[in-house]
């Protein structure tokens, strides 16, 4: 009994750590990381600031969780790369995978797209830089023109430009996704063929 009891717990505080971070990104997107307390989180989520304090200290400590909650799905996609061949399959299939782990994590990305300063500030976006790189670094090829090293990075900013440029596009969003997702696959594809064609 005990332990279905200290499950039960667990995923309530889980269930509430997953609440307090939605209601900050919210808070942050709508009016900027500086300019939200954690006074007004706790407001928006309806609990007391202690209650707040029992899962996160500081603002800072709420957006470092956000930031795993984006380069987890990467982490684990970047660890399956590593384990494949270095097959043109693998690279269309990473872009494929980044491709969903960005939709997944949308407003986090929009708003570390909006709030730079703040990013670079806290150290994150140093974190988030070696997981690009990393991501990157499975996907050229090791003897890899120039010009192809380039089109497998675009494919993968093609894919974040996707997310923001592009919305402005005439169209149906998925359809619209789609299309990026489509070039950053052809882009990947042309590199590797460049790299392993006479």
């Amino acid at each position: 009994m005990g332990v279905t009891m200290d499950g039960t717990k667990r995923q309530r505080r889980g269930n509430t750590r997953r609440r307090i971070l939605d209601v900050a990104l919210e808070l942050f997107a709508e009016q900027g990381y500086e300019k939200t307390s954690l006074r007004e989180i706790a407001e928006r989520l309806g609990v007391t600031k202690a209650a707040l304090y029992y899962h996160f200290r500081t603002k800072e400590e709420i957006l470092v969780s956000l930031f795993e909650s984006l380069t987890q799905p990467m982490e684990e996609l970047i660890e399956w790369g590593r384990g494949q061949p270095h097959t043109l399959e693998t690279k269309q299939e990473i872009v494929r995978r980044y491709d969903q782990a960005l939709a997944g994590a949308a407003p986090l990305f929009r708003f570390m797209q909006e709030n730079q300063a703040t990013v670079r500030e806290l150290r994150i976006g140093d974190a988030f830089k070696n997981r690009m790189r990393d991501l990157r670094d499975i996907i050229i090829d090791p003897d890899a023109s120039l010009a192809d090293q380039v089109r497998c990075i675009s494919a993968i900013f093609t894919l974040h430009a996707g997310m923001f440029v592009m919305q402005d596009l005439d169209g149906d969003p998925e359809e619209r996704r789609k299309a990026v997702l489509e070039v950053a696959v052809d882009l990947v594809t042309q590199a590797h063929r460049g790299a392993h064609e006479p």
